[in-house]
């Protein structure tokens, strides 16, 4: 990973930030992605006191906003000429409904669209970078979930964990139409489960949800270098480098839900997805 630019959302915290070092210590440059400023450049300076040498930029943008991811993506694409890595991994779960400012539910906006938004904004920098990588953060959350293309913004029925587990079922499809887009371009595309992870997950969140999940986290939870290792290996590992469309889980292929591995849903949440994007273009 000599030189070679990384691109991670979420980075100031959790599997983010353990990724960064991992990849800080094996000679690549970062772009660290963060919402908060000062977390974000916190988690810059730890990455230089504990990798001497490290070599990184800290970008901050909310990407639950789709003019904010688009800003970022603008940002990046004028600062980077060539883009190696690009790990989309911001995301949350919201216990409780809500909108963005641009109309979407907020577990659907930060966790898919943002990923969808900035892969395509970073695009043209990704394809002149011999062998880039996409690297998009799931979940084994996603079995059981099926997407409902008549409520994708869930109006009917919400619950946080359904919310979080249709996301986290939409990047994996997404991921798959990605790597078929992508096919002869040099680019791959690839997604993972990293596990339950002791981080920040869900700390946004109140009450008994945020007591339970933290008491989770205490007693069954790997480590967030743990989380990390899975990230790393898909945007470093020689051995994946011909790998495009998978699903991934402690470093070995994965085989997700039937609903992750429908190719018709792919192709019609892409659409949505892009219908959306359009409807709230600037």
């Amino acid at each position: 990973m000599q030189d070679k630019l990384c691109v991670i959302t979420g980075a100031s915290s959790g599997i983010g930030l353990a990724a960064a070092e991992a990849l800080a210590r094996q000679g690549a440059r970062l772009a660290l992605v963060g919402r908060d400023a000062a977390r974000t450049e916190a988690a810059l300076a730890r990455l230089r006191a504990r990798v001497p040498g490290t070599r990184a930029a800290v970008h901050l943008a909310d990407l639950a906003r789709l003019a904010e991811v688009r800003r970022l993506g603008r940002e990046l694409a004028a600062a980077y000429p060539a883009i190696d890595v690009l790990v989309n991994n911001a995301g949350a779960l919201f216990q409780r409904r809500s909108l963005t400012e641009d109309g979407i539910e907020r577990t659907f906006a930060l966790n898919h669209m943002a990923y969808f938004v900035l892969t395509r904004e970073l695009q043209d920098r990704l394809v002149v970078a011999p062998g880039a990588r996409v690297v998009n953060v799931a979940s084994r959350a996603h079995q059981g979930a099926v997407l409902d293309f008549d409520d994708l913004n869930l109006e009917r029925g919400y619950t946080g964990w359904k919310a979080y587990q249709r996301s986290k079922l939409a990047n994996i499809l997404f991921t798959r139409e990605l790597a078929r887009r992508l096919a002869g371009t040099g680019i791959t595309a690839n997604c993972l489960h990293p596990g339950f992870v002791a981080s920040r997950f869900g700390d946004n969140n109140r009450g008994l949800f945020r007591w339970g999940i933290g008491i989770a986290k205490r007693f069954s939870a790997r480590t967030p270098e743990k989380g990390a290792e899975t990230v790393v290996h898909l945007a470093s590992a020689p051995e994946v480098r011909e790998s495009s469309g998978e699903y991934f889980y402690d470093l070995r292929p994965a085989t997700p839900s039937s609903a992750a591995r429908d190719d018709e849903a792919a192709r019609r949440l892409w659409g949505a997805s892009e219908r959306l994007a359009e409807d709230i273009s600037p």
